[in-house]
């Protein structure tokens, strides 16, 4: 087993976060989702929202993963999320439902606003700051990776699986950031959020941003391919358009 856990600050309140976060598929950063639909969502006595998103991925084999390891390089994915808009907290668990024996993936998040608690490492990390706002939202990331595959190659696939995820945390990020600049933009512009929303159910919202894979890749890092800069503003054009 391997186990993976992050921390990351947003400089923005936990409202614009929430928001941004659950409105990040489609992305570039995101082009091995090719759907994301809610198959559950109620309120429950106390406020709190829960969803039950249903996710499919594409993912792609090292060049060393024998034949046959897998029917599909597909995966489905249960996502399963919690929204206390009084304690302003999002606290969302996602795992694999398929593979599993190959390999598992346990993902837990956890949005919290946080008013004080960081300003200081702030101000000591990003001393050039000269002001400084009180309402920032604070993203931890957990994740066991799990492998029951056996034949000497457990350790292997879970190191490869922790690789993988690393870099997906990041692009991930990215994603979100990318989403809360077209918030922030639609301020100034309301229509295009409006915009954005309209392309994200759209027939072609996901295959988009598709990027073609074979069943074995040369990349076992887990490192983003050289294209997500380039896509990102192919992307971005067709939801702001030529204004």
């Amino acid at each position: 087993m391997k186990f993976f856990s992050q921390s990351f600050l947003y400089d923005d309140p936990w409202s614009i976060v929430s928001l941004a976060f659950f409105l990040r598929y489609p992305n570039p950063y995101a082009a091995h989702v090719i759907s994301c639909d809610v198959i559950d969502r109620h309120q429950t006595e106390s406020g709190s929202l829960l969803t039950t998103r249903l996710i499919l991925k594409r993912g792609a084999l090292p060049r060393w993963a024998p034949q046959g390891i897998i029917s599909r390089a597909e995966s489905w994915v249960i996502e399963e999320s919690e929204v206390d808009p009084f304690g302003k907290v999002v606290r969302c668990r996602t795992k694999n439902l398929d593979h599993v024996k190959v390999m598992q993936v346990e993902e837990t998040q956890l949005f919290e606003q946080n008013e004080e608690g960081y300003v200081s490492l702030i101000r000591h990390t990003r001393p050039a700051l000269t002001a400084v706002s009180s309402s920032r939202t604070v993203q931890t990331t957990e994740a066991y990776i799990t492998s029951k595959f056996g034949w000497g190659m457990t350790k292997r696939i879970e190191s490869h699986g922790l690789a993988r995820f690393k870099a997906h945390v990041q692009r991930s990020r990215q994603g979100v950031s990318l989403i809360l600049d077209l918030i922030r933009q639609a301020r100034l512009q309301p229509m295009a959020l409006g915009s954005y929303i309209s392309h994200l159910h759209s027939d072609h919202s996901f295959a988009s941003t598709d990027t073609p894979t074979s069943s074995h890749t040369s990349d076992s890092t887990g490192h983003a391919p050289e294209e997500y800069s380039t896509t990102e503003n192919t992307w971005l054009g067709k939801i702001w358009g030529n204004r």
